[in-house]
């Protein structure tokens, strides 16, 4: 299983991923779920996936393959804008389904994979999509400026109740970490080290690229201190006063 989360906010994006595959008591395995490709000036790109890991692998492995050909095809290169970008992603994830989803089928194992697409190409605003299994996507919206693939449901009300587009970077990372733990708490196949990667508006390459561990101080204060708050927070709220009150709170 897997948790990466996304936001764009009018400073810039915020991106992060675990690395945990294969989750189980005897058989831990990690491998990156964040790609990032960037001519710095120019356009910068950050590419994170969930799912069956040999389809997103290979999904990579192509995108790379006709970046490096020159050979005149199309290519996250050479994508005029990020719709274009997201296409090409998607057609490409349609390319690795034709080749494998049958053979996948007679093994009884589905197509699986989901993506988050994210950056910026020369003057035009960052920008934001998630791309499903069958290629097609949608865009973030100043309403729903976050996406999430893989084990969303733990993280998902944190970010709901506080992230807006003029939410700030530094208050974006903590949010997607606040998130993650919550996940990670909640789900053993979800797991560190982590990568949180930030781009600023109009800066046309990666601002920031961190790996955390467990021995990362921050994350480790941030896990401990967000629980101590939850802890309070429930402690200070008034009780139900509903035992031994007998029907009078019955609804027959």
């Amino acid at each position: 299983m897997t948790y990466c989360v996304s936001m764009l906010l009018d400073a810039g994006m915020v991106f992060l991923s675990d690395s945990r595959t294969n989750a189980g008591v005897d058989h831990i395995n990690t491998f990156r779920k964040m790609s990032i490709f960037q001519r710095p000036g120019e356009r910068v790109m950050v590419l994170m996936s969930s799912g069956n890991l040999a389809i997103t692998q290979q999904l990579v492995s192509m995108l790379r393959e006709s970046m490096a050909a020159q050979d005149g095809r199309e290519n996250l290169w050479t994508a005029p804008n990020m719709f274009e970008a997201a296409r090409h992603v998607g057609e490409t994830l349609r390319e690795v389904h034709k080749r494998d989803a049958e053979a996948l089928q007679k093994f009884g194992i589905d197509f699986t994979a989901g993506l988050i697409l994210g950056g910026q190409i020369g003057r035009e605003q960052p920008r934001l999509f998630q791309i499903y299994a069958a290629g097609n996507f949608i865009e973030a919206t100043p309403d729903t400026p976050y996406f999430q693939i893989g084990e969303s449901k733990y993280g998902k009300p944190i970010i709901d109740r506080v992230v807006t587009r003029h939410t700030t970077l530094d208050e974006a990372a903590k949010l997607a970490l606040i998130s993650m733990d919550s996940t990670i708490r909640s789900n053993l196949s979800v797991g560190l080290p982590l990568d949180l990667a930030i781009i600023k508006t109009d800066a046309l390459a990666i601002s920031s690229h961190v790996n955390i561990d467990a021995k990362n101080d921050y994350f480790a204060m941030i896990r401990s201190r967000w629980s101590e708050a939850l802890g309070h927070a429930f402690a200070e709220l008034p009780d139900a006063n509903l035992v031994d009150k007998g029907d009078e709170f019955s609804t027959l």
